[in-house]
């Protein structure tokens, strides 16, 4: 692909001193994001064989967005407004999405049709899949995955993971309930069906004892 090779090799190039972003530079890493806003492409994303491969040439264009990106005055409303490099989405209704006020998803972020939002906040670089419901302040972190009828309750937080480049976000698969206060960071993945009650936290580190044996493993 034409776009990554270029992603790639602008990202190496842009911690020497004195690089500057050409008009075209600036182009490519724009597409990039507007593909990830749109769905069509995904920061990490699930194989035939079952296995999840993060795209790092994708997380080197979110960073490349920020250098490029200046803070600007986002108004939402006539008393409702931001200060920040990356604007926020905006609704019409031909999305499919529904979105209660206050819920606020980053430009970059792609939110499936068939999802509810309630006050809450999706970060640049995430995924969210229809029939998922973001309850109330519940936070989804930089390039965390969400997939199909996944409800995060109230208060849940997913972690960003954007840095390192390489590391494998959060990742929630379809069907998942994430009980109200739950943390899941670092990289945490959770399969297809898993039930986590109120106030868990996962973190990599995590010890997950089976307790429904004899004998716990």
């Amino acid at each position: 692909m034409m776009i990554q090779q270029s992603i790639l090799n602008l990202f190496e190039k842009s911690v020497t001193a004195g690089f500057t972003f050409s008009d075209t530079d600036k182009s490519s890493i724009q597409q990039v994001i507007t593909d990830l806003d749109s769905g069509k492409i995904r920061v990490c994303e699930k194989q035939a064989d079952g296995l999840w491969i993060t795209h790092e040439w994708i997380k080197k264009a979110i960073l490349l967005y920020f250098k490029i990106s200046t803070n600007q005055s986002i108004d939402l409303s006539p008393d409702i407004n931001f200060f920040d490099k990356v604007p926020v989405k905006k609704w019409n209704g031909s999305e499919g999405v529904r979105v209660v006020p206050l819920a606020i998803a980053r430009h970059g972020s792609f939110i499936e049709s068939g999802a509810i939002l309630m006050p809450s906040y999706i970060n640049i670089g995430a995924y969210v899949g229809s029939g998922s419901m973001v309850d109330t302040w519940a936070t989804v972190g930089s390039c965390a995955q969400v997939g199909k009828n996944v409800h995060l309750s109230g208060g849940v937080g997913l972690g960003g993971v954007l840095e390192p480049v390489q590391a494998q976000p959060v990742i929630i698969e379809d069907d998942c309930f994430i009980g109200s206060r739950c943390i899941v960071v670092e990289g945490v993945h959770l399969e297809s069906g898993v039930v986590l009650g109120a106030g868990v936290t996962l973190t990599a580190s995590t010890k997950i004892i089976d307790v429904t044996s004899k004998e716990p493993t």
